[in-house]
């Protein structure tokens, strides 16, 4: 079984297009393969991630309209090369087929772990990988054009919620700037951030009074009625010291003790 599935993955390997930058270095992992580790396989070693750096770059290269700098690219495909290197089983078939998802694998898992500026839930990142590669291969098919949410759920093995979600973390790498130019059919636009909304004073005016209700109900009258002619019907001290037959002073002083009552009640002062 062992020697079809070896037999098989030759064969594939021959039947796929070979790149300029793919060395053959079939006698270098030979020699590998037969050491252990220590000086002599460590220079082979290198040897072999120098012949097949250039691969690594051109699949670093891919990934150059992701935000990340080139020069970053080029050292995380290194560093899965090299991993490649280390792992790679020569009776298993041609090094290429193994380096490139190898390689691929840590450039994505970069982008999966450090480039989101969000904190985003290792689920919702593997629903998006799992919808970009079905919406891929729908839409490679002979004939495929944009596939639904349904179709992309039946090739995916997700429900059409999943779907719906991996969609929207699809280009969800970086958080766009609120000044950011938004379009519209009309030929209209604006920035994001005249399209969000700003707090209502008036939530506040309404949480305050609500607030309030209960201190202002345990008022004697009297107390209730200065505070409705000064701040609703907005009278002077001295006009409602002359309406209720009292002093100026006094009208201060019944003022100040009923609102620092009210606030109390409210929670604003200590008891």
């Amino acid at each position: 079984m062992l020697t079809e599935r070896i037999d098989r993955t030759r064969s594939r390997s021959r039947t796929r297009r070979r790149h300029d930058d793919a060395p053959d270095t079939s006698a270098l992992f030979a020699r590998m393969a037969g050491l252990e580790p220590g000086a002599e396989r460590d220079l082979l070693c290198e040897e072999a991630v120098t012949a097949w750096l250039p691969m690594a770059h051109r699949i670093a290269r891919r990934f150059r309209d992701k935000g990340e700098s080139m020069e970053d690219l080029q050292q995380i495909a290194a560093l899965g090369l090299l991993k490649a290197v280390n792992r790679y089983d020569p009776t298993l078939g041609a090094f290429e087929s193994y380096a490139v998802p190898t390689i691929t694998g840590e450039l994505r898992r970069h982008f999966r772990d450090h480039l989101w500026d969000l904190h985003v839930p290792r689920r919702v990142q593997d629903l998006r990988n799992a919808v970009r590669a079905a919406h891929r291969t729908l839409t490679q098919q002979p004939g495929g054009q944009r596939p639904s949410v349904a179709q992309i759920a039946e090739q995916a093995g997700l429900t059409e919620d999943e779907v719906r979600e991996g969609l929207s973390a699809m280009e969800s790498y970086q958080a766009r700037s609120l000044d950011a130019e938004m379009s519209f059919s009309d030929g209209g636009g604006c920035t994001i951030a005249d399209t969000l909304g700003e707090p209502e004073p008036a939530y506040d005016r309404v949480a305050e009074r609500e607030a309030a209700k209960e201190g202002l109900s345990r008022l004697p009258e009297r107390e209730r009625t200065i505070l409705y002619l000064r701040f609703f019907r907005d009278m002077t001290q001295i006009r409602i010291a002359d309406l209720l037959g009292i002093s100026q002073m006094h009208v201060s002083r019944l003022i100040r003790e009923s609102c620092a009552r009210v606030r109390r009640e409210a929670g604003e002062l200590p008891a």
